[in-house]
């Protein structure tokens, strides 16, 4: 199965890529699909993460063509 995976804001920043394309061979969740992009790097707590627009959890599944985003902790002022 393909995912294209986006990064945004800090995140995009410290990883030094705004998306890219992964492949993977049977069920996934989010969460596998940053530690596949990510490896030894642990997403940053209250990170938000998205698929095809949507706001989801980290052990939420993904599919082939689905496109996941995730998003740095968010704060206001």
């Amino acid at each position: 199965m393909s995912i294209k995976v986006r990064y945004f804001a800090s995140l995009k920043e410290a990883l030094g890529r705004s998306e890219e394309h992964l492949e993977f061979s049977g069920l996934a969740s989010v969460g596998d699909v940053w530690d596949r992009a990510n490896p030894n790097k642990a997403l940053p707590d209250n990170s938000l993460a998205a698929v095809n627009m949507d706001y989801v959890e980290l052990n939420d599944p993904v599919k082939d063509g689905d496109e996941v985003a995730f998003f740095p902790p968010v704060t206001g002022g």
